[in-house]
């Protein structure tokens, strides 16, 4: 994988930045940056060059970008697992379907464990549907889910919806004519 090299200029404290944020006037600014500094000479005509491998995301406190959308997937598993559960149910057992639908219509999804929980407690009828989730949203995470198309998916979203973003601000911005944008 390519590093990313990035060049800092020395200021003498930026404004943009909180001012308690911890400042070591030896090491420079940036000390705290998860970055490997190279062991060039910096001077004024030569700045400090650091290579970094990952980018470094301010303000997710205890969990990193991906545990978050780990926390996302697993509560969408177990949608996808309601989902695939009611509709095996509407066509086999039509009064275990009918008590999940009334379940669904008082408790909300957006926390998976927290539905799951909830289900449980309800019944022992509702603690079997419960099970049963449980291990659908397993099976379909572990067998079922494309997770390379995933990754396909989601770079080609980010790079389309970035290609569209910047040309609709550059036709909105720079003065063409209608034969030049096709209008």
């Amino acid at each position: 994988m390519e590093s990313l090299a990035v060049n800092i200029v020395p200021f003498p404290h930026p404004s943009f930045l909180n001012s308690k944020l911890p400042i070591n006037r030896e090491k420079g600014f940036f000390h705290c940056w998860p970055c490997k500094q190279r062991s060039s000479s910096s001077s004024p005509h030569n700045p400090t060059r650091l290579n970094c491998h990952k980018m470094f995301v301010p303000g997710f406190g205890e969990a990193s970008p991906e545990a978050k959308a780990a926390k996302n997937l697993h509560n969408f598993f177990n949608y996808i697992a309601v989902k695939i559960v009611s509709a095996q149910l509407e066509s086999y057992n039509p009064e275990a379907y009918e008590e999940l639908m009334e379940f669904l219509d008082t408790h909300s999804l957006n926390d998976g464990d927290e539905f799951c929980a909830s289900l449980m407690r309800e019944s022992s009828r509702h603690k079997a549907l419960a099970l049963r989730i449980l291990e659908v949203r397993s099976a379909y995470c572990k067998r079922d889910f494309e997770w390379d198309n995933l990754e396909r998916l989601a770079f080609k979203m980010v790079d389309e919806s970035n290609t569209k973003l910047m040309r609709e601000y550059v036709l909105e911005t720079s003065p063409a004519t209608e034969n030049e944008t096709g209008k």
